[in-house]
């Protein structure tokens, strides 16, 4: 399973989770109602009873945590349905919040009349099904968020193997420390035409080939295409030991430009 599997796994698996959480409100919402459930109605009450008290904070770190990497401009109103401000002065229907509910504090009549201030439990289904739309407005924007997603898992692998062309370097294996470099570069630069949609039907493309069909499709300028063509021929000079031996500088050149490639060009 690619971490990207992964990522669609971990969103349906929550989605799933709130869903159930969210038809156990409902049911408790229709008892206090006094209204019967059929048959079958009752077999799917027993196999969600209680999910929401029990699983809503792992529900909510999950989620979280999904709604800050995908979604970071809904995160705060997301929160704000769960957590309550410590700074407020009194607990009324625009106050009251999950987290209320889950600490087992409740709306109380009033002493003279007996009236409810407010339903809380109306509430909290309110704030509860917010949050859950919020998470399920991801499944729409997941697909376009899979390319940052990649490119961050990327990145990060990247940064390794060039920490490892630089060790290299530095112990002087510089042919050694330029191929790995080269490699990157490479894999990136094709990475870039896949997410652009361009193909090369050239079996064994180079980086030169992705870097042309890059230029040829207006997806990077000419001086874009000028950089990657210099780090493309020291990459040659790395790899190739009919030519001159590559010096530091250079292969520090090829090491520190594909750095910056791989974290400019997308």
């Amino acid at each position: 399973m690619t971490n990207l599997d992964k990522y669609k796994k971990d969103l349906t698996a929550v989605i799933e989770l709130g869903q159930d959480m969210y038809l156990d409100l409902t049911f408790l919402a229709l008892e206090k109602q006094g209204k019967k459930l059929d048959k079958e109605h009752q077999e799917v009450r027993k196999k969600v009873a209680g999910s929401f008290e029990s699983k809503y904070q792992k529900w909510y770190t999950e989620a979280f945590t999904v709604i800050k990497q995908l979604l970071p401009d809904r995160l705060s109103e997301f929160e704000t349905f769960y957590k309550a401000d410590s700074k407020r002065k009194s607990v009324d229907s625009t106050t009251y919040k999950i987290q209320d509910w889950l600490i087992g504090l409740r709306a109380t009549p009033n002493k003279y009349s007996g009236e409810m201030p407010f339903d809380d439990f109306a509430a909290v289904i309110m704030r509860f099904a917010v949050q859950l739309a919020i998470l399920k407005s991801l499944t729409s924007r997941f697909e376009s968020s899979l390319f940052d997603i990649q490119q961050l898992v990327q990145a990060d692998l990247f940064d390794s193997e060039l920490s490892a062309a630089r060790e290299l370097h530095k112990n002087g294996y510089l042919r050694a420390a330029g191929v790995v470099a080269g490699v990157v570069l490479e894999f990136h630069l094709s990475q870039v035409c896949k997410h652009h949609g361009l193909t090369i039907k050239k079996k064994d493309p180079s980086i030169a080939d992705f870097n042309d069909l890059l230029k040829s499709n207006n997806t990077i300028d000419v001086p874009q295409w000028r950089f990657v063509q210099r780090l493309g021929d020291l990459r040659n000079l790395c790899g190739h030991k009919k030519h001159r031996e590559p010096t530091e500088e250079e292969v520090a050149e090829l090491i520190d430009g594909t750095g910056k490639i791989t974290k400019t060009f997308f």
